[in-house]
């Protein structure tokens, strides 16, 4: 275990001189980028570690995984980046801070019902906290919302009670110039701020584009095997 809380904490600090570079090259300042640790496939115990060197934010994608390591390890802030199916929203709001793969109005509504359920119970006493997951390649496998409905689903979040729009998250196309990727969300956070000034989050970057999505404005950046290293087994 000393091992491993070494290696992640090279690792960490290697990913943290990163962003501080690629603030600097930004002229922004570091305390404008977040940090959230991926830690889908690893164990709770690495997550627990990770706290131990000062991450406060951690992102899973499978729902089935990310209850039970976020009830080993409280007092972080968990968020969902990953695909999730509306069956899944009543589950996934009894765990998730903020969900960062909203994409559609269906889900968005799931969502808000399952707050609601759990608000009713006093299980959770704040609205969920969300961003609208952009399509920068229209390739619907891939999930995300068309850049021109984003607008439309920006309105219908921020009517709910339930829900509050924090702003917007993507992913850069395969084998696509980030750069160019990233500049078109940067352009769709814009126009998306016009008429909800409060969204200014955008999740951007990860092990391999931080940089790039730093440049072009990402207020998060979402790294998984940077800080811990190639997949392992998923935990238990």
């Amino acid at each position: 275990m000393t091992d491993r809380k070494a290696e992640l904490a090279e690792n960490l600090a290697e990913v943290e001189e990163r962003i501080a570079a690629a603030c600097r090259a930004a002229g922004r300042a570091r305390d404008e980028v977040k940090l959230i640790a991926i830690t889908k496939t690893f164990p709770a115990s690495d997550v627990a570690l990770l706290a131990e060197l000062g991450v406060t934010d951690v992102g899973e994608n499978r729902d089935q995984e990310a209850g039970p390591k976020a009830a080993e390890v409280p007092g972080l802030r968990w968020h969902m980046v990953g695909r999730l199916q509306r069956n899944k929203a009543k589950s996934v709001v009894g765990w998730a801070d903020e969900v960062q793969s909203v994409d559609s109005a269906r889900l968005a509504d799931a969502l808000a019902k399952a707050v609601r359920a759990v608000q009713t119970a006093q299980i959770r006493d704040e609205p969920l906290d969300v961003l609208i997951q952009a399509s920068l390649d229209d390739d619907p496998e891939r999930g995300g919302c068309p850049l021109s409905e984003l607008g439309a689903l920006a309105d219908r979040i921020a009517q709910s009670e339930e829900l509050r729009l924090r702003g917007l998250m993507a992913v850069a196309p395969l084998g696509a110039d980030p750069d160019a990727a990233f500049e078109r969300l940067a352009r769709a956070g814009e126009t998306l701020r016009k008429d909800h000034p409060n969204a200014a989050d955008v999740s951007a970057g990860m092990s391999h584009d931080l940089e790039q999505a730093i440049t072009h404005g990402s207020t998060c950046v979402r790294v998984g095997t940077a800080l811990l290293g190639g997949r392992g087994l998923a935990s238990p």
